[in-house]
């Protein structure tokens, strides 16, 4: 593509040069850089891609977009915002891929990464060809490719995008971070449907307050059908029983469809039944009222199956393939996720890192657990601290032997984030610094009847200490230590 062919979408923002060469791709990283790229510098939080765009002219760039003044002997493209602006420039070098996907986009608090995985094994049923796009992973339909963030910066996403519309990919489902909305990575993306989870405290640390937050989880909504095309219409899907979710049906232009349980709603779960074995519940729709049975268990569990039958509805799935999809699902890695290896307790595993995602899984074993709860839980490091004594006060009030440990430090001291933690509780606690220490701690004291939590890390494969990223999974080290309980 020309240079100046791809500036025509800057508009406004950019002065037009006077010379075209072409452009072979697009890179913000100068070591990936090749003969005829454009690189875009993106100020970092540690690193300035100003400072490296004379080595990415030595390695091949033809064109560099700048924030502010370079000498360079090729041409040099200002602009207020680089990060937006490649967000814009990247869409168009890929061909605007969204627009010829269905996309799905899910942002909250929690339920972002359940959600998108129960609407792709929905469609998948619906033998639709599914893009999922997240925290654990991202998918162009059993190809699997490894992310770094929740929302992948605005190129890796548009490339992504390319490859599934050159896969004839029919829906994509994306989880959408706060960070990504208030950054931007995510402009320039066609979303066909928004889903609102829940919104609780997290990421304090980025957004300072809570107002800041619930206003960036809105762009998604505010953003959404603003062009109205009676061929392609939008649809939000929002969480009744959550107040946020007013504020979002008054910012959205698209047509707003409600979930819940409390709240009367478009979509809603009633006489929800548990066991141990799964859950069952009357789903009430505008079309039917039918009965859903799943193998999955608890309250929020509930909550991010009627999201994504939601999502799944507007996106014209049948209902009576919804229900049989629902009925076939197994968990998700890393979300209350079961560890047995024949021992008589049992051990789980899940991602719960906020106040209100511990307490959630918390109160779902509750009612199941014969004896005792162990929670083996901790805070990472560099990130929100007010977080870190409610985190505390939630594991001792609804579980029995609370045990605090090391997350990912990153930077940190770990001894002074669980000092941060106890500063939210009177009672003495169980505190041991190393984390596979902490799980085997618990697994070793558990008895017949008790229940084992390990949260905060769920499916991630890795512990940062330092600037270290060290191979750490909680479900094989717990896995471990049950067989060496049983090797004694």
């Amino acid at each position: 593509m020309k240079l100046q062919t791809l500036l025509r979408y800057l508009h406004r923002f950019t002065p037009h040069t006077n010379e075209n060469p072409t452009i072979t791709s697009i890179e913000m990283d100068s070591r990936e850089v090749k003969q005829g790229s454009l690189f875009v510098c993106i100020k970092g939080f540690t690193v300035d891609g100003h400072d490296f765009a004379e080595q990415a002219v030595a390695r091949g760039a033809v064109a560099v977009v700048a924030e502010r003044p370079l000498t360079l002997p090729v041409p040099v493209i200002y602009v207020n915002d680089s990060r937006r602006a490649l967000a814009v420039l990247a869409d168009a070098f890929y061909g605007q891929p969204t627009h010829q996907l269905h996309l799905i986009g899910v942002t909250g608090t929690n339920g972002k990464t359940s959600t998108t995985h129960f609407i792709e094994r929905i469609c998948r049923h619906a033998r639709k060809k599914i893009g999922l796009i997240g925290t654990i992973n991202m998918k162009i339909g059993d190809e699997t490719y490894d992310v770094k963030n929740t929302t992948p910066e605005s190129l890796v996403l548009q490339k992504m995008f390319r490859k599934m519309v050159d896969a004839d990919v029919d829906i994509v489902a994306m989880e959408v971070s706060s960070h990504a909305l208030h950054m931007g990575r995510v402009h320039g993306c066609d979303f066909d449907v928004a889903v609102f989870t829940n919104l609780t405290q997290d990421h304090l640390d980025y957004h300072q307050t809570m107002d800041h937050y619930r206003w960036s989880k809105g762009l998604l909504f505010a953003q959404l059908g603003n062009r109205f095309d009676h061929s392609r219409p939008k649809f939000a899907v929002l969480n009744a029983d959550d107040a946020a979710s007013e504020e979002y049906k008054k910012s959205t232009a698209a047509t707003v469809v409600t979930y819940g349980i409390h709240q009367k709603s478009d979509i809603m779960a009633k006489q929800i039944e548990m066991t141990t074995n799964g859950t069952t519940f009357q789903l009430v729709t505008p079309m039917e009222t039918v009965r859903v049975t799943t193998k999955l268990i608890g309250m929020f569990n509930v909550y991010n199956l009627l999201a994504a039958v939601g999502a799944c509805l507007v996106s014209n799935i049948p209902l009576a393939t919804i229900v049989e999809a629902i009925a076939d699902m197994e968990g998700v890695p890393g979300r209350f996720e079961v560890v047995d290896a024949g021992q008589p307790f049992t051990v789980i595993v899940d991602y719960a890192h906020t106040p209100d995602s511990l307490q959630n899984v918390l109160q779902t074993i509750r009612p199941f657990a014969k004896k005792r709860i162990f929670v083996v839980v901790g805070c990472g490091g560099d990130r929100d601290r007010t977080k870190r004594p409610l985190m505390a006060q939630v594991a001792v009030q609804y579980s029995d032997v609370p045990i605090f440990t090391s997350d990912n430090p990153r930077s940190e001291d770990p001894i002074a984030i669980l000092n941060d933690m106890k500063q939210g509780v009177t009672e003495d606690v169980v505190c041991i610094v190393d984390r596979k220490e902490a799980i085997t701690y618990a697994i070793e004291q558990a008895e017949e009847g008790d229940v084992v939590l390990i949260a905060g890390k769920g499916h991630e494969t890795y512990q940062i200490i330092g600037k270290n990223v060290l191979y750490f999974d909680d479900r094989v080290v717990a896995r471990e230590a049950i067989q060496r309980r049983k090797d004694k």
